[in-house]
């Protein structure tokens, strides 16, 4: 830090009023300094960056920062204002700001910057010297890093000082966290939230990074450099874990972030005291010789197994929504024989309809091509990295020339990680170091698939395919039922959790070569996904007294998420009473999935709950089947509930009962 500021890139007396107007007088000071060369082409970087995520750290305290190309050194200017500047801050405005720049492509330093100044400012002694310092030299010295002889105190002021120091504020506990699951939808900003609640509950300041569907905004380095400790709540693997090196981390599935967020944060506070520093590498870097690949770095066979899977469900699960919902859109369109439609690149015209309708259904078999191709690679991927896409997808493309099918790549992932695994454990020249990810490994990797896939297990894993897809083309009668039972449990059991996205992986691996018994597998699927939120909803509806106010709203949102095929949406609650909602839930979805089952409903859509009924084979019949699965339900944890007696004093039986009456 020791060339970074000086005495005339201080503010004791910073008069600005808003964050901009706060950036623009110290960025003034950095210009008269000779380290910026462009006040308004520095600024308009500044307003960017702060634009992405408020700099805003809580104790009072703002740090606006950015990487410029009008910055000619690394420099930091301070600030210290009466009034208080909103940078973003959960708990009030910031009365210290640090404006720091830093040359374009500098992350180094920028990134030192950054980390040295949030570490010294969890000190509550340097942050109040800052506060009662009267001279700019000493405060730029402060900051420095060097000592500054203490200032003699005011003997008024001494007379009314409070003898003991205990009262000073303690310093809390932070804690930044990341939540993803296979699907980055619900789970992830469930875990988030529940983090987040219990958190504040517990006093602790905590930041989280959702790895969600909708891409992820990386947390400021100034916050991860402050964090005392890290909680992943995760599914799949952490994105740029390296970010998060030289922290305790507690590594753990992202249904534990939803259900004991309280636990975690006491684990991350225990790791902390006991200076645990875990090593952490970034996914995007060559993997070292013997390492298992960020996703398996950690837990038993079984725990790993899951997360390798579920990375490949992930990255399927949207190359199914859209090419899926395009394929039943065409079918709504031109109906089912638009499949053998000739091709649109030859034969389009613009006014028909039909066009339209091969157009949709051979854009969505474009897409759903992908679909073992992606589950391999992705595997792979999580298993060991970027070295092993190549041979993932490789493995994925044989699957589907041999008609080994959905079990073919899962199979062919499995083994294109574990070849790259196993190349990586090899001992190699220093020099053929850097082509070995990008060159080495996936030649040989893919060479070890292919021939593996061809001419070994390839044959065998197509038969057990054919095999499978003969016995659900022949499932009747009581067979037919007991699968839509088991399907109906799977689906509600954990509610989008492992067993969820196997049923449904199931499901959707029959949809990339439809026949007749997949269609009503995927119809069973679906049917039972949808009842635990909408049976929450009906019973929060008609049973109120049962269930708190947060509850009853979320019954509101229950009937959306149910009839869109949001699973997810009863986790809530079966978060708060498991033992009562889970089995509830359950056997409704079991009732649905026979129902379904025996009616002989199909399905050629992956999702869209109530809104492609009109593509679903015998409808009434379908949503009979759901209808009568949600009765089920909701009858069952209605009894349950009601068999505690009093309901909780948090839930009281209606709205004007919570309203408090004046004495």
């Amino acid at each position: 830090m020791s060339e970074l500021i000086t005495a005339e890139l201080v503010d004791l007396d910073l008069s600005a009023e808003t964050k901009s107007a706060a950036a623009r007088s110290l960025a003034g000071r950095m210009v008269a300094a000779g380290r910026v060369t462009d006040l308004d082409g520095f600024l308009a970087d500044v307003a960017a960056r702060e634009a992405q995520m408020p700099t805003g750290l809580d104790g009072g305290i703002g740090i606006p920062h950015c990487r410029s190309e009008h910055v000619a050194a690394p420099t930091l200017a301070f600030g210290r204002s009466a009034r208080g500047i909103d940078f973003g801050a959960a708990d009030g405005p910031a009365d210290l700001v640090f404006l720091i720049a830093a040359p374009a492509g500098a992350d180094d330093d920028h990134l030192t910057i950054l980390s040295s100044l949030a570490r010294r400012l969890m000190d509550p002694g340097f942050t109040g010297a800052l506060r009662a310092e009267g001279d700019p030299a000493a405060a730029a010295a402060r900051i420095r890093g060097e000592e500054v002889p203490a200032a003699a105190p005011d003997p008024e002021e001494a007379e009314v000082a409070p003898a003991d120091t205990e009262s000073e504020t303690v310093q809390p506990f932070r804690i930044v966290a990341v939540t993803s699951c296979p699907t980055g939808i619900a789970h992830t900003y469930m875990a988030a939230e529940s983090l987040e609640a219990a958190a504040r509950a517990e006093g602790v300041v905590l930041n989280v990074e959702t790895q969600g569907s909708a891409g992820f905004e990386r947390l400021d380095p100034a916050v991860i450099a402050a964090a005392d400790a890290v909680i992943w709540a995760h599914d799949v693997d952490v994105r740029e874990k390296a970010r998060f090196g030289g922290k305790p981390v507690v590594d753990t599935g992202v249904k534990a972030g939803i259900n004991r967020p309280a636990e975690l944060i006491a684990e991350a506070r225990r790791k902390a005291e006991r200076g645990e520093i875990s090593r952490v590498s970034d996914e995007h870097r060559e993997p070292d010789p013997g390492t298992r690949g960020s996703a398996g770095a950690s837990g038993h066979f079984g725990v790993r197994l899951r997360t390798y899977l579920m990375s490949g469900v992930s990255y399927m699960v949207p190359f199914v929504a859209a090419g899926g919902l395009l394929i039943a859109l065409s079918f709504a369109i031109g109906g089912y024989e638009i499949a053998s439609a000739k091709s649109v690149a030859d034969h389009f015209v613009w006014g028909e309809a039909a066009s339209w309708a091969a157009l949709l259904n051979q854009i969505g078999s474009a897409a759903f091509g992908f679909l073992v191709p992606v589950l391999a690679g992705y595997i792979a991927y999580g298993m060991a990295d970027r070295p092993a896409l190549v041979p993932g997808f490789v493995g994925g493309a044989i699957a589907l020339t041999i008609d080994a099918g959905f079990l073919g790549g899962l199979v062919a992932g499995l083994l294109a990680g574990a070849a790259v695994m196993a190349i990586q454990r090899l001992k190699v020249h220093p020099t053929l170091r850097g082509i070995m990810p990008v060159l080495v490994i996936p030649l040989l990797a893919s060479i070890a698939v292919g021939f593996l896939m061809f001419i070994v297990v390839g044959k065998p894993i197509a038969s057990l395919q054919n095999a499978l897809t003969d016995w659900l083309n022949g499932l009747s009668g009581s067979n037919a039922v007991i699968l839509g039972v088991v399907l109906g449990l799977m689906m509600c059991f954990d509610m989008g959790g492992p067993l969820n996205k196997v049923a449904y992986a199931f499901a959707v691996g029959g949809l990339a070569d439809p026949t007749p018994g997949s269609l009503k597998v995927m119809a069973a699927v679906m049917a039972a996904g949808m009842v635990p939120p909408l049976a929450m909803a009906l019973a929060t509806t008609v049973r109120r007294r049962l269930f708190t106010r947060t509850e009853r709203e979320n019954g509101r949102a229950a009937w959306v998420l149910g009839a869109s095929f949001i699973t997810e949406g009863a986790i809530p609650f079966a978060a708060a009473d498991p033992l009562r909602v889970i089995p509830s839930v359950m056997a409704g979805g079991a009732v649905t999935g026979a129902l379904s089952m025996a009616f002989g409903c199909t399905l050629r859509a992956p999702h869209g709950g109530v809104f492609v009924v009109p593509l679903i084979g015998e409808p009434f019949l379908y949503l009979l089947a759901i209808a009568t699965g949600t009765v089920v339900s909701t009858a069952l944890v209605v009894a349950l509930k009601g068999m505690r007696g009093k309901p909780d004093k948090a839930a009281p039986a209606d709205d004007e009962a919570e309203v408090p009456v004046a004495a």
